[in-house]
């Protein structure tokens, strides 16, 4: 990775050549994981704290998991009964870590942008583990390194995302990511759920799934944001599941060895037909959870090695 990034804050920010490293660094991590003994010093005498304003299960446990592994003392902070609640700003929580004198800020909001705003005011590395309906980069890695394991390659594939694409920070992710690779990218979902100029990133728009899904590499599910909508977005979930669920039926349009993609947690039944989860010759989804360990672990230590070769009091 270029010494020019300081933090991960998205996947806009990247260079092809970074996502390729991370990817790279990554695979060891995997090989590492899989080991009886998963440890390493990459970041031993380090310290990450973990900041998750909205709740988390996979993420949290995966982030937390990867800074142990790799040598970090890891501080999980429970904001929900925070000084935040009490009515203090985030600067104010940024500006008191800081004087903490933290090495990496691990931290997921509700809101687009905070992550970018607390890392203007923190003197360390800041990783964006999601913000409102902005971004989520070490998904998209993940997504990524999953396929290419899958693949064997990340470019020129046709890569089919369907769902709720308006709500998701995973698909403005991933579609930024897949771009940068040179893949075709084709976004799937009812107008309601569709958010206008997608074309603008060079993406193909498809209301019916049979057409989307016509010879596609990866079909990637989406998860109903329910938690973000505010209005009737869809008729019912038996309705949508009905014209935009993954089941066999509708699987069949794609290639015969394409993969299938969820980033959980998943609504059977609604998104998609569990035997299509749990299908071992087609979905990854389990291999999705355990690349994300290996992909924060590559993410914060190739953030530290960055910040390491910076000239002491130099910020980017």
């Amino acid at each position: 990775m270029t010494t020019r990034l300081q933090h991960l804050l998205g996947i806009e920010s990247l260079h092809p050549n970074d996502i390729t490293a991370i990817l790279d660094l990554a695979d060891s991590y995997v090989d590492l994981n899989r080991r009886q003994v998963k440890h390493t010093d990459a970041l031993a005498g380090l310290t990450q704290i973990n900041m998750f304003f909205e709740n988390s299960t996979r993420t949290q446990a995966s982030f937390e998991l990867a800074g142990k592994r790799l040598g970090a003392d890891v501080m999980n902070m429970a904001m929900q009964t925070s000084s935040v609640k009490k009515g203090e700003t985030l600067i104010d929580t940024a500006l008191t870590l800081n004087a903490m004198h933290p090495d990496l800020l691990v931290v997921r909001h509700p809101h687009s942008g905070a992550v970018d705003l607390l890392a203007q005011k923190v003197n360390c590395a800041v990783l964006n583990a999601g913000d409102g309906k902005h971004e989520h980069p070490t998904q998209a890695l993940l997504d990524a390194l999953t396929i290419r394991r899958a693949k064997g390659r990340l470019h020129r594939l046709s890569i089919a995302i369907c769902g709720d694409i308006a709500h998701s920070r995973v698909a403005r992710s991933n579609i930024l990511l897949l771009g940068k690779m040179e893949n075709r990218v084709r976004l799937i979902g009812p107008p309601t759920l569709m958010p206008s100029g997608m074309s603008e990133f060079g993406v193909e728009v498809f209301e019916d799934m049979a057409e989307g899904l016509q010879d596609v590499d990866v079909v990637m599910m989406l998860r109903l944001q329910r938690e973000r909508m505010d209005g009737g977005f869809i008729p019912s979930e038996r309705e949508y599941y009905h014209r935009y669920g993954l089941n066999a039926e509708k699987l069949a349009h794609a290639k015969p060895d394409a993969i299938v993609m969820h980033p959980g947690p998943m609504n059977r039944g609604v998104e998609i037909d569990g035997e299509i989860a749990d299908d071992i010759n087609r979905s990854v989804i389990q291999e999705q959870v355990e690349m994300g360990v290996a992909v924060r672990m590559a993410a914060m230590d190739l953030l530290m090695q960055s910040r390491r070769a910076q000239p002491e009091g130099v910020m980017v």
